[in-house]
């Protein structure tokens, strides 16, 4: 009589473990009904997007993974969507982050919202490098105002360094886009600039420049492409010295690159590939490696999360970032998608499913180590090229 007593207990315990479970999936299930109607409702009538917004951040906290193994305790069709190593996954964990928004794999979620200016952190890694971590991710730090009106004398001339001659004979290139410029090369913080290039600057905050700057790294890149057959066109335009001239902020210098820009899209066809060219503010034993025999400044890609093209932006640095992981391994740092408050999450990239934004090395980075970086980065992506052209081709051809 006492176990069968016992066994009933252990029957209700069991009982109500389901009933909880069961309970939270029809909870969440509810939920997501929800959204979907909110996304119809706000499509309907703009006036509904605040709260269509708030269901958004909070389904935010919750990964794929998670969510499809909870539709996929009710469907198993969702489950057959998950890799076969999927851990299963702690509803007591996935409770307390839908409910605090806080992520206990990642310390910026907690800390994100009570710091002043910790938000220009809140990027995401999408494909991190080697040593890559939440806590060297690429940052952009605004130049104080004076810097300019005090800049240091510069070091190097870049007409010099741009035109200077290669002793060892070239080959010409297999291939050619002959007289079209298919690749576009601007910088909208055209003053961001290295210490090296600086005579006696040892302040990172003060590594900016009117004429020695990362332009040097466009022109070297513009080159260097041309050398690999792939014609470039390489912008001009003093951005920074226009967004001062309109009286801007440094924060609106994308609004000031946007028409320039669409200026050089509009008036060359051909255009296929914009390429945006910044330098990281991280210090060089994060921005630097070695490999062989030969010193790199590290490459980042960026893709702005609140570009509606930003999935096709990705597949391009995502398909760059292998390339230079087989043929220069650790030289990606990675790639991270910036969007939300306190940053442009846009970056121009909507012009154009094929716009990248790269940082070049960092603050301390030496003039060899970005020619070593540009002569990589032109190989990488020349193969790159090359290769979506015949890709291309070949549909094009399968069509007739």
């Amino acid at each position: 009589m006492k176990r069968a007593h016992t066994s009933r207990n252990n029957m209700v315990v069991t009982l109500n473990g389901t009933s909880i479970k069961k309970g939270f999936i029809v909870c969440f299930i509810l939920l997501f009904m929800t959204f979907l109607l909110s996304g119809i409702l706000t499509s309907l009538k703009p006036e509904y997007r605040l709260t269509s917004s708030s269901i958004n951040d909070l389904t935010t906290n919750i990964d794929g993974e998670s969510f499809l193994q909870l539709l996929g305790a009710e469907n198993r069709y969702f489950a057959s969507a998950l890799p076969e190593q999927t851990e299963p996954i702690k509803l007591s964990s996935l409770i307390f982050t839908v409910a605090t928004s806080i992520n206990p794999d990642d310390p910026r979620s907690l800390l994100g919202r009570e710091l002043p200016g910790f938000s220009l952190f809140d990027s995401e890694i999408v494909v991190a490098g080697d040593g890559t971590n939440y806590t060297n991710m690429p940052y952009e730090s605004p130049p104080p105002t004076e810097v300019l009106e005090q800049e240091r004398e510069a070091s190097i001339n870049k007409n010099d360094v741009v035109n200077e001659t290669n002793d060892e004979p070239k080959a010409p290139p297999a291939l050619t886009t002959g007289d079209k410029k298919v690749v576009y090369i601007y910088n909208t913080h055209n003053t961001e600039s290295y210490l090296p290039l600086l005579e006696g600057e040892k302040d990172p905050n003060r590594a900016i420049h009117s004429k020695a700057n990362v332009t040097l790294v466009s022109e070297l890149l513009g080159k260097a492409l041309q050398d690999q057959g792939i014609g470039s066109q390489v912008e001009e335009t003093d951005v920074q010295a226009s967004l001062k001239q309109k009286g801007w902020n440094y924060a609106k210098s994308y609004t000031a690159s946007r028409p320039v820009v669409q200026e050089a899209m509009a008036s060359n066809q051909e255009l296929k590939y914009l390429i945006d060219i910044h330098r990281d503010s991280q210090r060089k034993d994060i921005t630097t490696i070695k490999i062989g025999d030969k010193t790199y400044a590290k490459i980042a890609f960026v893709i702005g999360g609140d570009n509606p093209t930003a999935e096709k932006n990705e597949k391009i640095a995502k398909e760059l970032h292998a390339l230079l992981e087989k043929k220069y391994p650790g030289l990606s740092r990675g790639i991270f998608e910036q969007a939300g408050k306190g940053v442009n999450g846009v970056y121009n990239q909507d012009l154009s499913s094929n716009a990248l934004l790269l940082e070049f090395g960092g603050v301390d980075n030496n003039l060899d180590e970005l020619k070593n970086s540009v002569a990589a980065i032109s190989d990488v992506f020349s193969e790159f090229y090359w290769q979506a052209e015949k890709v291309n081709a070949e549909t094009s051809e399968e069509k007739k």
